[in-house]
């Protein structure tokens, strides 16, 4: 992992279930400055498409998904 793209802050959704992982997620995403990374962890299926939609469309991008068995992790740099 290069040094850009080392997580600001993490957060942890496992357990949480729709729509919380998003909520929180755009929450945390507010509170970070252009370029800084996000860590999210989850473990609800839906949070796959959501938390990945909801970046796209708010011009941040996702630069790392992982899915290993049903643990969900996602590195998004804050875009705008």
């Amino acid at each position: 992992m290069q040094e850009q793209d080392k997580p600001k802050r993490t957060l942890d959704c496992v357990g949480l279930f729709c729509p919380e992982p998003l909520y929180q997620t755009r929450k945390n995403m507010d509170a970070l400055s252009v370029g800084e990374v996000l860590e999210v962890l989850a473990d609800d299926p839906t949070a796959a498409e959501d938390i990945t939609r909801f970046a796209t469309r708010a011009g941040h991008k996702v630069i790392a998904f992982e899915n290993t068995d049903g643990q969900l992790r996602f590195l998004i740099r804050k875009g705008k």
